[in-house]
């Protein structure tokens, strides 16, 4: 059992609330898993810059001096915005690749939770309430967000087994359920190139997604696609830069709800996730279909 919660303004007023109301929808899920918790937030394009979130069990340490090493091992605009046990670096977007070989020899204790050009992620063992506050997540504005806490089942309680997982640019994925084929996909994909840093399901789930697109697909398709090729008991919400998806298993055992005003479009585990959003005595609300992808973008 875990809770999900996902938020797509239509709206560019609500903006600037988005992590304020996403952090709230997810509080609210506490009960569905006091494992670990997490958060993506989509926010502005940054137009020739890219950002990869990571994660250290030494912030202090690792963080300290990590810009004037990256720039040292020829990452030349790069600067660095800790946040606890995470930071934000902004590179070039064309030196995401040589930023992560930098890390690996410079720093490797760290770990990378996701990169993109609007994408930030934000996971830790712990409470929802306890990794809004660390990380500050009220203060974000952004266009779309997705939020995940954990009740362990088919892996270890670790930061690195956290919702989201992210395993392409300004691409993550939310799970509640579990895959029962994820260990001949996870080396097919690896086969693909696909990195993947974890032993949990949901992390092969992601992957799956991302070679989907990989081939041209946009989200709506690449889900449609996991239908077919994705076994056991799944509810995925999924955030792209510009789109936000939602499917369900064939059996749909899994607990979900939907909302959807001329303001936003929201996902909950349960109502109660939704209930204090702007204007949702005006939503339509409704309980996502069995196998039927629902798709947004801007």
């Amino acid at each position: 059992m875990c809770g999900i919660v996902g938020l797509f303004l239509k709206d560019k007023s609500l903006e600037p609330q988005l992590g304020a109301l996403l952090s709230e929808m997810l509080v609210t899920m506490t009960d569905r898993g006091p494992d670990s918790a997490g958060i993506a937030i989509y926010g502005a394009d940054q137009n020739n810059l890219a950002k990869l979130t990571i994660q250290s069990p030494e912030p202090e340490t690792d963080f300290a001096g990590l810009t004037d090493a990256l720039r040292a091992a020829g990452i030349a605009n790069a600067s660095i915005l800790p946040k606890s046990t995470h930071a934000v670096i902004t590179v070039g977007a064309d030196q995401i690749d040589a930023t992560r070989t930098a890390l690996a020899e410079l720093r490797p204790n760290i770990r990378v939770m996701g990169t993109g050009n609007v994408m930030e992620i934000y996971k830790e063992v712990g409470l929802p309430k306890d990794v809004v506050e660390r990380f500050k997540i009220t203060d974000m504005s952004g266009t779309h967000g997705i939020g995940h806490t954990r009740m362990a089942t088919e892996s270890a309680v670790t930061t690195l087994g956290a919702h989201p997982f992210s395993t392409g640019s300004d691409q993550c994925l939310v799970h509640n359920g579990s895959l029962s084929n994820h260990n001949n996909l996870r080396r097919e994909l690896s086969h693909q190139g696909i990195r993947m840093e974890t032993e949990n399901d949901s992390e092969v789930a992601a992957a799956y997604l991302t070679g989907e697109m990989a081939k041209g697909k946009n989200l709506g398709e690449a889900l449609t696609s996991a239908l077919d090729d994705l076994d056991g008991f799944f509810t995925f919400v999924v955030g792209t830069k510009s789109g936000f998806g939602v499917v369900r298993d064939p059996i749909a055992c899994k607990p979900a709800v939907m909302a959807e005003t001329d303001a936003y479009v929201a996902f909950g585990s349960e109502y109660r996730a939704l209930v204090n959003l702007p204007g949702i005595e005006d939503a339509r609300v409704w309980e996502p279909e069995p196998a039927t992808v629902y798709f947004w973008e801007h």
